[in-house]
């Protein structure tokens, strides 16, 4: 089969934002011993999540304010450096962007991304393991890719179970189509009840391979400009469970591709911090 130039770049987009690898493939964890965590394959981008070693822990870090993608890398490294922390720690992204963007853009986006990480040589075994979030604010937007924050390990007596779980919109995979999106276009209460219900779906699986539970969860946000007043009481907090009891973090933010509406991310941790960007 021959596909042209757009049809490629949305096999390659939904690839990269697939909530796991094709059907026909596992979730393996894959352990990465120079960063002291494990990390649950995913895609190009990012990984599907990462859980710290014992005696290690994931510290989670706020930017305030947001520095810019670029100038996000120096910062990162130098406070690595500062803990002494090889940049292998590194375990979690979270991005902004002006807007949403088209398959094609989203592409272009992620290609130099890749490869910053890449030189720091934080792959293993040519797999990024890295989670990420990739949202548009919706009101006052940043003005060009920023970054919000950021995760890593460091040594600790914590004997609880710490970790980050990458964002994932309401996709579906499928074998003949690669992914398609839940109730494309529909964003009445129903047709954001079927997102969500996807995306927790995703979160469920990512956290199950892992060996966590929604007892280790201490962050769950949720990235949309629709209203989702109906759906916390039905449909979001009932399936978090005891995890509900630290509520919901709200961003009125788009996922970073146009016409997916709904996305999340979790991470369980004892320290947030934050940094002057």
């Amino acid at each position: 089969m021959e596909f042209n130039r757009r049809q490629w770049s949305y096999l390659m987009a939904a690839a990269a934002l697939s909530p796991w690898p094709s059907p026909s493939q596992e979730l393996p964890v894959i352990d990465n011993p120079k960063g002291n965590f494990q990390f649950a394959k995913g895609s190009g981008p990012y990984s599907s999540g990462a859980v710290a070693h014992d005696g290690y822990e994931v510290v989670h870090v706020i930017f305030n304010p947001l520095p810019k993608l670029w100038d996000a890398f120096g910062i990162i490294e130098r406070h690595m450096k500062s803990l002494g922390r090889p940049l292998h720690a590194l375990c979690g992204m979270e991005l902004r962007i002006p807007k949403a963007l088209s398959i094609e853009a989203f592409n272009e986006f992620n290609e130099p991304y890749i490869e910053r990480l890449k030189g720091w040589g934080t792959h293993v075994d040519g797999m990024n393991p890295v989670a990420r979030t990739n949202v548009a604010t919706a009101v006052s937007p940043v003005p060009e890719p920023s970054v919000y924050g950021f995760s890593y390990t460091i040594p600790s007596d914590h004997k609880g179970k710490t970790f980050v779980i990458a964002g994932a919109g309401e996709l579906r995979s499928s074998k003949l189509e690669g992914s398609e999106i839940v109730s494309r276009g529909d964003t009445s209460t129903e047709g954001l009840r079927a997102k969500a219900k996807q995306v927790l779906s995703i979160m469920d699986r990512r956290l199950e391979v892992m060996g966590l539970t929604h007892a280790h969860i201490t962050q769950s946000n949720v990235y949309t400009v629709f209203d989702i007043a109906e759906l916390m009481e039905l449909t979001i907090m009932p399936a978090l469970g005891e995890a509900g009891r630290h509520g919901i973090r709200w961003h009125f933010a788009r996922p970073p591709v146009l016409e997916i509406d709904f996305e999340m991310d979790m991470r369980g941790v004892r320290q947030e911090i934050t940094l002057a960007g």
